[in-house]
């Protein structure tokens, strides 16, 4: 029986790693919505509400693309 469970968690943890992988792709993307929000607060001039309305959306941006990766690793997927 312990064969068939190694045999049975192997293209588990290929299908684990691999939506982790699409997941991750997918969350580059944070990186390309961060550049709006640096041009909106050129656009306001700096003043500190922009600043800190593009440090909220920055921080947001960077928890959804670094929050997946340190469960990951927590979990010792990656």
């Amino acid at each position: 029986m312990n064969g068939m469970a190694d045999a049975l968690s192997i293209p588990m943890k290929l299908l684990v790693r691999a939506g982790l992988a699409l997941f991750l792709a997918n969350e580059v993307r944070g990186f390309f919505l961060a550049a709006p929000v640096l041009f909106g607060m050129y656009q306001a001039g700096g003043t500190a509400m922009a600043i800190w309305l593009g440090f909220c959306s920055l921080a947001g941006i960077a928890l959804s693309v670094f929050g997946p990766l340190l469960v990951a690793r927590k979990l010792k997927l990656v």
